[in-house]
């Protein structure tokens, strides 16, 4: 990683038996090289079909798309700036491990993210009246 920021979050799901032994039966036969394989094309593949919902919500929600990370340097300028900032994204969204939470709280007036959300345990308690 060459930003240190990892890319991916690990997710868990149950399904049914049947549907199971489905999926081992095209791996089986090649048509995926595993049961991730498969997982993954199918959730791409109904993304896919939803984009344009996707596209416009993130539109009309003011989100920014793909990482946004958080630096001490940066939310120190907005508090000597006497400014605010939003994280609201889709995606990766992170706070720097440097980060106070006197900082965070004095600066970031809201946390929206949908995907993963990265910082520190004693920063999301700071935020925890500002996430949604």
């Amino acid at each position: 990683m060459a930003d240190g920021i990892e890319k991916t979050e690990k997710i868990t799901i149950n399904l049914g038996l049947v549907d199971l032994g489905e999926i081992d039966l095209l791996v089986a036969e090649g048509f995926y090289a595993n049961r991730t394989d498969f997982i993954r094309t199918a959730i791409r593949r109904q993304l896919e079909t939803r984009s344009g919902a996707v596209r416009d919500t993130v539109a009309r929600r003011t989100l920014e798309l793909g990482t946004v990370h958080l630096t001490r340097t940066q939310l120190e300028a907005a508090r000597d700036a006497g400014d605010t900032v939003r994280l609201h994204v889709l995606g990766l969204g992170s706070i720097a491990d440097d980060v106070s939470p006197e900082l965070a709280a004095a600066t970031i007036a809201s946390v929206e993210v949908l995907g993963a959300f990265r910082a520190s345990r004693a920063v999301k308690a700071a935020l925890a009246d500002r996430t949604a």
